[in-house]
């Protein structure tokens, strides 16, 4: 009887460990929990094939993360958005990515439905180089492309160019 019982907690012992090895190893892990913050951008340079020579710039907020792939003469680039699911989940996950003519030319808002941020991203070919939200002022290099979360809750968001001037934006939900 003793012997029994200590096979079966043997066993149940063995499967608990083998599942925790898929779950934190590999793909497993990544569709089911999330990315975790600091392979994002493996993820995006790996699942969006970025060429390393590429550089890739964004913000992690607490629900969302933007990103944007681009090479260093500015001709081209790759988005990435990423979202936190509530509940069990350990990371982020891949929810939208591409190549868009508004970040190309202009400042594109990607809004996710149930997510708490949105995401504004831009080759900044219109020189942003400030932002302002809830009162909060961002600056932004005006030479650079841009990837920043803002939460969705934080009013108005004004971008400016150098000169004083608005810069429009356009806006996605997903």
């Amino acid at each position: 009887m003793k012997k029994t019982l200590y096979k079966i907690i043997f066993y149940i012992a063995l499967i608990c460990i083998v599942f925790g090895i898929f779950l934190f190893v590999g793909n497993f892990a990544a569709n089911n929990i999330g990315v975790r913050t600091e392979n994002i951008e493996a993820d995006i340079r790996s699942s969006q094939s970025i060429n390393e020579d590429w550089i890739v710039d964004g913000n992690v907020g607490n629900t969302a993360a933007a990103f944007i792939s681009y090479p260093k003469n500015n001709s081209d680039h790759t988005f990435s958005v990423y979202v936190k699911h509530s509940g069990v989940s350990f990371g982020y996950f891949f929810r939208a990515g591409g190549s868009v003519g508004e970040i190309d030319d202009g400042i594109a808002c990607f809004t996710v439905s149930g997510c708490d941020e949105r995401a504004f991203i831009s080759m900044n070919k219109q020189k942003a180089v400030k932002l302002i939200s809830a009162g909060e002022e961002f600056e932004l290099d005006g030479e650079k492309p841009f990837a920043i979360v803002v939460p969705v809750n934080a009013g108005n968001v004004t971008f400016y160019d150098s000169y004083g001037n608005t810069v429009e934006y356009n806006e996605h939900s997903m």
